[in-house]
C-alpha cells in the first residue's frame, strides 16, 4: 500500500488507485439533488475525479475552486468532486462559492467507491473519509492519470491532471 500522512501522522487506506491503462471501475453516488450518478451517465466525456475528504477544509475547497475554473468552458470534460460531505452541504457550498463547473457527489449511502478506488481512510482521526487523490479517466473509461497525494493535508498537482486530461 501507498504511504500517506495526516499532519505527518500515517494512516492506512484501503488499497491502491486503479491502475493506469485499465478500465475506470463504475460507481454510483448522489449528487447535490439526491441523483444517483456514476461514470457511465458522463459517456464519451474525460472525467477527472477530485477526491477529497470533505469540501468543509481549506484545502479541499481549494482544490475544488481550482478545478472549477479550470472546466470553464470545456464541453469535452468534466470534474466530479467526490466527498464524505452530505449532498445538501455539497450544493450549499458550490452555491455560496460559485462553482457551476463541477459535479458533487457524495459517499453518505456508502463507502464501496471508496473501497474500490483504494482511497477509504482505516485509521486515525479521519477513519471513514477518503484520502486525498485525483484520478483521470478518458472518454473511453480508461484510467489515464492517477495521484494518490501523500500528505492529505496538500494539494494535488493540478498541472498534471490537467495535462494528463487534455
Amino acid at each position: 500500500m501507498a504511504k500517506v500522512t495526516f499532519l505527518g501522522n500515517k494512516v492506512t487506506i484501503s488499497g491502491k488507485l486503479p491502475k493506469v491503462g485499465s478500465a475506470a471501475p463504475d460507481f454510483s453516488l448522489p449528487d447535490k439533488d439526491l441523483q444517483d450518478l456514476g461514470l457511465s451517465d458522463f459517456a464519451g466525456k474525460k472525467r477527472l475525479l477530485n477526491i477529497v475528504p470533505s469540501l468543509d477544509t481549506p484545502t479541499c475547497a481549494t482544490s475544488t475552486r481550482r478545478f472549477n475554473e479550470s472546466f470553464a468552458g470545456r464541453e469535452d470534460a468534466v470534474a466530479l468532486v467526490i466527498s464524505a460531505d452530505l449532498p445538501f452541504a455539497q450544493g450549499r457550498f458550490c452555491a455560496a462559492e460559485g462553482l457551476k463547473n463541477v459535479v458533487t457527489l457524495s459517499l453518505m449511502r456508502s463507502k464501496k467507491f471508496a473501497k474500490k478506488y483504494g482511497v477509504l481512510i482505516k485509521n486515525g482521526p479521519l477513519e471513514g473519509l477518503t484520502a486525498r487523490a485525483v484520478v483521470v479517466i478518458d472518454e473511453k473509461g480508461r484510467v489515464t492519470y492517477t495521484q494518490l497525494v501523500p500528505e492529505i493535508a496538500d494539494e494535488p498537482d493540478y498541472d498534471a491532471a490537467l495535462k494528463a486530461l487534455g
